[in-house]
């Protein structure tokens, strides 16, 4: 069974509440219930994080490298400033599915260059919470040997 980890970087425990009209409505405990439904039907093993700490998401990284086949991941804030984030996937050596629920290349220019993009495999943004689960798919489907993404 492939073992996947998602992670949640900070202020995502606020999802639902926190600018809606950018995030949606939907809550992180919701989120969090659709993707095991969404790892069931799919035949994956699923842990799911939430951190507002960059160490912590750092050293969950760092675990996943014995425990999960795949990461992935909303760095949210750390995805514009942390290296050490890309630092850690870059070790992990695994399939690294980068999340984000808004269009963040439509977004202000604060918020529309991640830095985690370079060391993922691949990245969903702009779908909405619906990205987690495309995410678990596509991991799905590069288990199974299917086409992957350039990188």
């Amino acid at each position: 069974m492939t073992r996947v980890m998602i992670l949640n970087g900070p202020n995502l425990n606020l999802l639902g509440v926190r600018e809606p009209h950018i995030y949606g409505t939907t809550t992180l405990a919701q989120l969090e219930a659709s993707c095991e439904q969404a790892a069931q039907r799919l035949g994956l093993s699923l842990s799911f994080h939430q951190s507002n700490h960059e160490g912590e998401l750092v050293e969950l990284i760092q675990q996943a490298r014995g425990s999960a086949d795949a990461i992935i991941i909303n760095p949210a804030g750390c995805s514009f400033t942390s290296i050490a984030i890309i630092d850690a996937i870059k070790a992990y050596g695994g399939i690294v599915v980068e999340v984000h629920i808004s269009n963040i290349h439509a977004r202000d220019e604060l918020h529309r260059h991640s830095k985690v993009s370079a060391a993922a495999t691949a990245v969903i943004c702009g779908l909405g919470p619906y990205g987690y689960i495309a995410a678990m798919d596509a991991v799905a489907q590069m288990k199974k040997g299917r086409p992957q993404p350039n990188g």
